[in-house]
């Protein structure tokens, strides 16, 4: 029995190159038909009033990768957002990049200020990609943050709302993390905000995931009881608080 409504979904996509080669193509033809797949579940996000759909598009772990596949996912990456930046602002959705941006060209960097100042008034889903990103680097950037704005470090210790507040994002934390492929890790993404985050994972290859396959991943989260460590589910302190 569903105890709360879900606002939030993050995604680690991965099977690109797996559904490649299970079909004799290039991995290129699995990564261009894994943004098809991200169409699809930004539609179904809409039809189903998801608040907030993070996807994890490129790891900070990624670039170790054969440097051809790298070339060719920064420029699926700009041409995904010079090719979808109308529609995505005309379907009133809100873009926004988390991860260490520095890296990317100077030209893909433009197309993403661009995208996010274009969007940044709309008021439908909040669309988060998650590029260049890691956990890890996530929260010792905001522990740095948090460091930098006191005047006696001496005699500070940092907290947990210090590191919240200065995190990529903080706003409302996943509900539910769909991972597909198979894998059963977290992969150093979104560490701090998944911690009471409802864990999905799939054999599905990304390029295959489809709405069927995200209302089944929903269903598993509204099957759920959640508690966040305590005794109550949170239906339970939602009506009690009413």
């Amino acid at each position: 029995m569903a105890n709360s409504i879900i606002k939030h979904v993050s995604i680690i996509m991965d099977g690109n190159g797996r559904w490649a080669k299970e079909r004799n193509m290039p991995r290129s033809y699995g990564h261009r038909k894994g943004i098809d797949a991200v169409k699809k579940i930004i539609n179904a996000s809409l039809v189903r009033q998801i608040s907030s759909l993070t996807l994890f598009a490129f790891s900070s772990e990624n670039w170790i990768r054969p440097s051809n596949e790298v070339k060719l996912l920064m420029t699926l990456f700009r041409e995904s957002i010079i090719n979808n930046m109308e529609n995505l602002h005309e379907n009133n959705i809100k873009v926004t990049f988390i991860g260490d941006l520095d890296k990317f060209d100077r030209t893909l960097k433009k197309y993403i200020y661009t995208l996010e100042e274009l969007t940044k008034h709309n008021s439908g889903l909040e669309l988060n990609f998650a590029v260049n990103y890691g956990g890890k680097w996530d929260i010792i950037n905001a522990v740095n943050k948090a460091l930098s704005t006191q005047d006696d470090l001496a005699n500070k210790s940092i907290n947990k709302d210090d590191i919240e507040k200065n995190l990529s994002f903080y706003k409302n934390h996943p509900d539910l993390m769909i991972r597909t492929a198979g894998e059963h890790r977290l992969s150093n993404f979104m560490l701090w905000q998944h911690a009471y985050t409802e864990l999905y994972f799939t054999d599905t290859l990304w390029p295959d995931f489809d709405e069927e396959d995200f209302d089944t991943a929903i269903k598993f989260f509204h099957n759920k009881t959640r508690k966040f460590g305590g005794l109550k589910s949170v239906k339970q302190i939602e009506q009690n608080e009413k």
